[in-house]
């Protein structure tokens, strides 16, 4: 053991020169050494483990004897398989198996490309609800009539009102239909009620002409939440699809995110938007959406104006103001001021406008959501009680569902028959 104290004594020396006090020497060369040794022991045990794996997983290989005749490329493929079976343990090669003839494969036809569904057809489906409350109810008043009388014509009334067609309206056309048809056949009365409708639609009914004025110009008005956005970028796709330069000016300043969501629908369009922080003055937007379309060139200038209530004063001043900045701009203009009215809200939309048109004298209606309602006589009322011409009609979601109105189509796809 005279190594072992020899080797505590320098490991001792070696800690006395780093410091360590006397007392802690001696212990602590004893505890390096017993670390030092269990060590040396933990990596002795795990070579001797790696070398029995080593052994235990490497079988001897014996090299199969070759027989005479056996050429040289086969002898080298049975080098490179070194631990195929032996003969007895290959499988019997199954019998072959011969398969029928296989049947050429069946030819799927294609499933026939469904029609693009017609102007007419979207229009009457538009109109599903306005024609189930209305013509329906007619259809059924009048199957069961033998013959057209008073009872029968004061029954009629109550139909029109309930649709919304307002009072003067149905009065009018009562009278008109009891001049008519009193004492004739329920199918007559049908005909003559269409007729009168349709006549009173093409009075008021008139397309915008757009090539009138260069740029023509189209300021949007309308309380909150009628769509007038919508309808901006809806009417901004379909000019520039008829080949039109348009230009569109974000004159909603008031409400949240409204120039960004005008900004969306522009793009979609390809049109360019001119717009200010929110909360800037809408007379701004417009004299400046009326510089940008003068010098652009452009063909038609839409301006949007925040929604605002009919009832309040300051807002339609607002209003008034701008009209009278994009007049000052652009001689003439605003050549159209579009009112849009929301058909669901029945005889409220006809309060808005008589109202709004009172203000800032409205040239035209665009009605949306008219799909989404039952009350489609608005679109009657409008035009004979205040005599402004509905110039679109929303029947959809699309971007082709705000349509030019058509009294004679309207008129054909409400009536239409199954």
């Amino acid at each position: 053991m005279e190594w072992f104290s020899r080797w505590i004594e320098m490991v001792a020396s070696v800690l006395a020169e780093m410091g360590v006090p006397e007392a802690y020497q001696a212990p602590g060369a004893l505890g390096l050494f017993f670390i030092l040794a269990t060590l040396i022991v933990f990596l002795i045990i795990l070579l001797l483990l790696r070398i029995g794996r080593r052994r235990k997983g490497a079988a001897p290989i014996e090299e199969a004897p070759v027989e005479e005749g056996v050429e040289a490329e086969e002898v080298e493929k049975i080098e490179e398989v070194g631990e195929a079976a032996a003969p007895e343990e290959i499988a019997p090669e199954a019998p072959e198996v011969v398969l029928p003839p296989e049947e050429p494969a069946a030819v799927v036809e294609a499933p026939p490309i469904p029609p693009t569904v017609s102007l007419f057809e979207r229009m009457r489906s538009g109109l599903a609800k306005t024609q189930a409350s209305l013509v329906g109810r007619i259809d059924a008043l009048l199957s069961g009539s033998k013959g057209v009388d008073a009872d029968l014509l004061e029954e009629l009334e109550e139909i029109l009102i309930t649709a919304d067609f307002g009072m003067k309206t149905t009065q009018d056309l009562i009278q008109s239909l009891g001049k008519r048809v009193v004492g004739g056949d329920p199918e007559a009365l049908r005909e003559a009620l269409k007729e009168e409708i349709a006549k009173r639609l093409r009075l008021e009914a008139a397309p915008l002409d757009l090539n009138s004025a260069s740029p023509f110009v189209i300021v949007v008005v309308g309380v909150n939440g009628v769509g007038k956005t919508t309808t901006i970028g809806k009417l901004a796709h379909q000019f520039t699809g008829e080949g039109k330069k348009v230009l569109i000016g974000a004159g909603d300043t008031f409400r949240a995110a409204a120039a960004e969501q005008l900004a969306i629908w522009g793009e979609r369009a390809g049109v360019d938007v001119v717009r200010h922080a929110e909360g800037a003055d809408p007379a701004a937007v417009a004299f400046d959406a009326a510089k940008a379309a003068v010098a652009r060139k452009v063909d038609v200038l839409i301006l949007d104006t925040a929604g605002r209530l009919h009832t309040k004063v300051n807002l339609m001043e607002e209003l008034k103001k701008i009209l009278r900045v994009v007049s000052r701009e652009i001689p003439g203009g605003p050549h159209e001021t579009l009112l849009v009215l929301d058909a669901t809200t029945g005889q409220n939309a006809l309060v808005q406008a008589r109202l709004f048109q009172e203000a800032v004298a409205v040239s035209g209606i665009a009605l949306t959501k008219l799909d989404g309602t039952a009350r489609g006589g608005m679109v009657v009322a409008i035009g004979a009680e205040l005599g402004l011409p509905v110039r679109y009609v929303g029947i959809g979601e699309g971007l082709d569902d705000l349509r030019p109105f058509d009294p004679d189509l309207f008129v054909e796809a409400l009536f239409q028959r199954d």
